[in-house]
């Protein structure tokens, strides 16, 4: 038997079941059209909230940048590779956010992974919302503290956690996604903020899908709340409603310090790029002159889930422009997916690992870009293809 049959076997384990992940390529820039696998569609699937991915002033602001410094920092941020934009984005970040100071990495996913084990060790507990995204929980493990997850978004339980556990470890750690990636709902951070500061305990957001979405300008879930200055650390990422790649974690200025020390993706992985640093700046330079787009997202969205909701879809407890076409079971949003894509809507399904068996779904992803007749096509799709598939009569 070949060392590698167990894994032929698992993938079509994975066949069998619906939960294969078929993998399209895009031919096209991001916007709400796209080119997949040669075909054009309307794009349902993209993180792209605010149309910024193929801005012609992030474009501009990239190229500059290319021509005057490079592309590569070819170093990490601790040895040679911070240059001026990473300094000068860093400040802008922590301005926009009303926060005391920030630092960027890689992407989202190594912010995560930076800030949790500098913050918390063997000796620590973390209190962990149990749907709190990948990067969350890898960086959790990563730390080596003792994980305990509350239910979600359920402050009652999560306190509860806390008086049963918190006296057994040196220090604590409250960690929660802003807004959930896969439901669309929003955390409950005023109230986590009270439990956080009764027990004396820091608290981190993962505002990865709030960045460019809530708040003033898209100026995260601490504004929206009206938090500022309460929340310890807010973790982002440049690749959603910025449109580019990387990540950020802005608060207090002495964890930000320590992170420059301690933070270890920072300290032994090469920097941003120079052109996906200087479109970062460029796509705050768009979010502080106006509040347009980020309007528009919220116009498109709450038009198009009003109009599903009239169709007869469960749309799931969203409270934000991800929009969940909740399926059930995993071959049903596959098949769904496969006809969407058939009548020009690319939108795909997303089942068990990234959500639990039994909640199966096709995740629309509204953009500012969209236009009214882009999501009645999109609508009629979904309508036809329900039909079709008999999900309602």
């Amino acid at each position: 038997m070949s060392k590698t049959n167990w894994i032929e076997q698992e993938i079509e384990n994975l066949k069998s079941q619906g939960l294969y992940n078929n993998i399209r390529t895009i031919g096209s820039p991001q916007g709400a059209w796209l080119v997949v696998d040669g075909k054009k569609v309307l794009n349902f699937c993209s993180n792209n909230y605010l149309g910024l991915a193929n801005h012609p002033d992030l474009i501009s602001a990239s190229k500059n940048a290319t021509g005057e410094l490079g592309i590569g920092p070819a170093a990490v941020r601790s040895i040679a590779g911070t240059t001026t934009l990473h300094v000068e984005l860093e400040k802008r970040i922590a301005k926009f956010k009303g926060v005391e100071s920030a630092i960027t990495f890689q992407s989202g996913f190594t912010a995560n992974l930076a800030v949790v084990p500098a913050l918390v060790g063997k000796e620590d507990v973390i209190f962990s919302d149990k749907l709190n995204h990948a990067s969350i929980i890898d960086g959790c493990r990563l730390s080596g503290a003792k994980i305990i997850a509350y239910e979600h978004n359920d402050v009652k339980s999560l306190e509860e956690q806390i008086k049963n556990n918190l006296s057994q470890y040196r220090r604590a750690l409250i960690i929660t996604d802003g807004v959930f990636s896969m439901d669309g709902d929003v955390a409950p951070l005023p109230e986590i903020y009270e439990v956080a500061k009764k027990y004396d305990i820091l608290l981190m957001v993962d505002d990865a899908h709030g960045e460019g979405v809530l708040g003033k300008g898209g100026r995260g879930i601490v504004d929206h709340f009206g938090l500022h200055g309460k929340v310890d650390v807010e973790v982002g990422t440049f690749s959603k409603a910025f449109g580019v790649v990387g990540g950020m974690i802005a608060g207090k200025s002495i964890i930000i310090e320590w992170l420059r020390q301690r933070g270890r993706p920072f300290l032994f992985s090469s920097a941003m790029t120079i052109p996906d640093t200087a479109a970062c700046l460029a796509a705050i330079d768009l979010l502080e002159d106006s509040t347009q787009l980020v309007d528009k997202l919220w116009q498109n969205a709450k038009y198009f889930k009003a109009e599903m909701k009239n169709l007869g879809f469960n749309t799931g407890v969203s409270e934000t422009p991800i929009t969940p076409v909740m399926l059930g079971e995993a071959k049903l949003a596959q098949q769904f997916s496969k006809e969407l894509f058939e009548a020009g809507v690319f939108a795909m399904a997303i089942g068990f690992p990234t959500v639990a068996q039994g909640k199966a779904r096709i995740r629309v992803m509204i953009s500012a870009s969209h236009s009214k007749d882009d999501l009645d096509k999109g609508l009629e799709a979904f309508q036809s293809v329900g039909r079709n598939l008999q999900l309602f009569s």
